[in-house]
C-alpha cells in the first residue's frame, strides 16, 4: 500500500490523522482490506439476506425429531441470517476453509487468487475475518470452533483468531497426519501434516472436554469393583512438579517418606476404605498403589490418533463411494477427522459447518449419532459453484439418510435416518422504507420457523401463519389489520404461542393483545431482524476503527 502524502493536509486533517494513528493497535495482525473490498459484503449495504425453502428437497423421517439444515448461498449471507436465527445456539463449529495455496483453491470477488498476487494474504484475511466474526456470535458461551489449515496461512490464521476470539480463548493446535508416504510435492521435506486450530467462545464457560475411550486405552483397566473398572497405579512418583511430601508407615512398621500425588488426609481415607495398598516389589521394597478408576472420558490429544481420524486418501475413497471420481475434490477431509471433534461435544449438540463443501460434517454427525444414540443436528452452508450444493452436498446427505449402494464397493449402506430442511439465500432491499420492511416481513417466515424450530403448519393464509413443534406454537402476523382474526385462532388452540407481529417500528401492538396476554409472547417484526443486521453489518464495517 503506498505511503500517504501529508504535504497538502490542513491542520485539522493532520490532527485527525494523529488521533487515528494513536488508536491503531500496537500489536496484532494488520492488513489492507480497503483496496479491494469483498463484493458479497458490500451487497449487504443495499440488500438484506433472507431464506427461501426449497420444499421438494425436504426429507422427513420422523416429524417428532429435530431438523438438520442445508443453506445454499454465499456463507457470508448464510451466517448473517443465522445471526438472527441461531445467536448463541451453536455448540461446535468445524470449517475447512480454502488454504490459499495460489493453486486455484481460493476465489475472491469471483477470481482465483494467484500465488504472485501481492494482496494474496490480505484478501484471504479479509474473507476469513468477516466470517469468523459472524460465527463467533453463533457460539454458545460453552461452544468451540475448529478450523483446518495448512502452512500457507497457519500463522496468519492463529493471529486472526487471537484477535477475533481472544488470545485467552485459544485451546490447542491439533496436528493431523493427512497422508503417509510420498513427499515429492514439496521441495525440502515430505509434508505429512496439517493443523486444526481450536478456540472457545469463552473458556470460562467451557465444559470439561473428553472423548470416548478406544479399546487400547481400556485394556489397562482390567480390574473391577462396585465403583467401576480400575487398575493399580503408583502413589509415589519422582519428578512431580508439585509433590506432596510426608511420611507414611508400611505394614511392617517401616517409615516411607516420599513425593506423593495426594494429600496425607486423602491417603488415610483411601487406605481405610481399601483403595490404597502396600505391595512388596522384587527388591523387597514397599510400593504404594492406589485404584485409578476409569474416567467417563479421556482428554483429546493434540497429536491426533491415526487409527481413528484417517487420512486424505480415506476421505477421497469415501467421496468415491457416492459419486465415483469427482476430480474437483482433490483433498476431501475424512469422516473420522470431523467425528473426533464432534465427539468432544454433547450428544445433543448443534454442529455448524459454514464451508460445508461435499457435506462431510453432515455425514459425520449422522454417523456418530448412530454409534452412541446421540441427538445431534447439523447446519451446513455452502455456495452452489459448479453445482456443489445441489449435485454433491445435498445428494450425499440424502443418500446417507436414506441408504445407498457404494459406487466403488457395490456395498449396501444402511440408512442413518434424519430430517432435513433445504434453503437458499434471497434478498430484500436494505433501505429502511415501509415497502422494504413489509417485504422483509413477508419473507421472514422461514427465518422465524428456523429460529423457533417450528415447522409443522397449523394454519396459513395471506394475513398470518401458525406453526408448531408439539412443544410450542409460533404465530406470524403479516398485516396488523388481521390481529383480531389471528386472536380467535389462538384462543381455539389454547396453547402458549410466540407471536411475531408486523410493525413499522418497535411497537408490538400490546394493547390489542391484553385479553390473551397469558397465552402469548409478543415480538415486533421486522425490527427484531433489522436490529441484528444493523449490529453485524456495522461491526464488520467499523470494528477495525475501534
Amino acid at each position: 500500500m503506498p505511503k500517504k502524502d501529508y504535504s497538502d493536509y490542513s491542520r485539522g486533517e493532520l490532527v485527525k490523522e494523529i488521533y487515528s494513528l494513536r488508536k491503531r493497535k500496537k500489536y496484532g495482525i494488520i492488513w489492507d482490506e480497503e483496496t479491494n473490498p469483498e463484493k458479497v459484503v458490500q451487497l449487504c449495504k443495499k440488500e438484506l439476506p433472507t431464506l427461501d425453502e426449497i420444499k421438494e428437497k425436504e426429507i422427513v423421517e420422523n416429524k417428532k425429531n429435530k431438523y438438520n439444515i442445508i443453506i445454499e448461498g454465499d456463507n457470508y449471507h448464510a451466517l448473517s441470517v443465522l445471526n438472527y436465527t441461531h445467536q448463541k445456539k451453536i455448540d461446535i463449529i468445524y470449517i475447512d476453509p480454502p488454504y490459499n495455496t495460489g493453486n486455484n483453491d481460493f476465489k475472491y470477488n469471483d477470481r482465483w487468487v494467484e500465488r504472485e498476487d501481492s494482496y494474496r494474504h490480505s484478501k484471504w484475511l479479509t474473507f476469513m475475518e468477516k466470517r469468523l466474526k459472524l460465527s463467533r456470535y453463533l457460539l454458545k458461551n460453552s461452544g468451540a470452533i475448529f478450523i483446518s489449515i495448512d502452512d500457507n496461512e497457519f500463522s496468519q490464521l492463529k493471529l486472526l483468531c487471537d484477535q477475533v476470539f481472544g488470545e485467552k480463548n485459544f485451546i490447542s493446535v491439533f496436528i493431523w497426519r493427512k497422508k503417509k508416504g510420498g513427499g515429492n510435492d514439496s521441495r525440502y521435506t515430505a509434508v505429512e501434516t496439517e493443523y486444526v486450530l481450536a478456540y472457545a467462545r469463552n473458556q470460562k464457560y467451557l465444559e470439561k472436554w473428553s472423548i470416548k475411550h478406544d479399546e487400547d486405552y481400556l485394556k489397562r483397566y482390567k480390574e473391577k469393583d462396585g465403583h467401576g473398572r480400575f487398575f493399580w497405579d503408583t502413589f509415589q512418583r519422582a519428578g512431580l512438579q508439585h509433590p506432596i511430601v510426608y511420611t507414611v508407615t508400611a505394614p511392617d512398621g517401616k517409615k516411607i517418606k516420599g513425593n506423593f500425588i495426594r494429600s496425607e488426609k486423602r491417603f488415610k481415607t483411601d487406605l481405610a476404605d481399601g483403595t490404597i495398598r502396600f505391595v512388596k516389589t522384587k527388591n523387597k521394597n514397599w510400593s504404594i498403589q492406589f485404584k485409578q478408576y476409569l474416567p467417563s472420558g479421556k482428554k483429546p490429544r493434540s497429536l491426533l490418533p491415526e487409527n481413528s481420524v484417517d487420512t486424505n486418501s480415506t476421505g477421497k475413497k469415501q467421496i468415491e463411494e457416492f459419486f465415483g471420481d469427482p476430480k474437483f475434490f482433490t483433498n476431501p477431509k475424512p469422516i473420522g477427522l470431523i467425528e473426533y471433534f464432534i465427539d468432544i461435544g454433547n450428544k445433543d449438540a448443534i454442529i455448524l459447518d459454514f464451508m460445508a463443501g461435499s457435506g462431510t460434517t453432515g455425514e459425520a454427525t449422522l454417523k456418530i449419532n448412530k454409534k452412541d444414540g446421540g441427538q445431534r443436528n447439523f447446519i451446513l452452508c455452502t455456495n452452489n459453484e459448479e453445482e456443489i450444493c445441489e449435485k454433491i452436498c445435498y445428494p450425499r446427505i440424502k443418500k446417507v439418510m436414506q441408504g445407498y449402494v457404494g459406487k466403488v464397493s457395490k456395498k449396501q449402506y444402511a440408512p442413518l435416518g434424519g430430517n432435513l430442511k433445504y434453503y437458499h439465500t434471497n434478498f430484500v432491499g436494505a433501505s429502511p422504507t415501509d415497502k422494504n420492511k413489509k417485504e422483509l416481513v413477508n419473507k421472514s417466515t422461514e427465518m422465524l420457523c428456523l429460529r423457533e424450530s417450528t415447522f409443522d403448519l397449523i394454519k396459513k393464509n395471506k394475513n398470518y401463519s401458525i406453526f408448531t413443534n408439539n412443544k410450542k406454537n409460533v404465530g406470524i402476523i403479516y398485516d396488523e389489520d388481521s390481529i383480531d382474526s389471528f386472536k380467535k385462532e389462538i384462543k381455539k388452540l389454547d396453547k402458549k404461542t410466540n407471536v411475531y407481529v408486523f410493525s413499522l417500528g418497535t411497537y408490538a401492538h400490546d394493547d390489542q393483545f391484553k385479553d390473551i396476554k397469558n397465552l402469548i409472547t409478543l415480538n415486533p417484526i421486522p425490527e427484531a431482524i433489522l436490529a441484528v443486521y444493523r449490529r453485524i453489518f456495522k461491526t464488520n464495517n467499523k470494528e477495525r476503527e475501534k
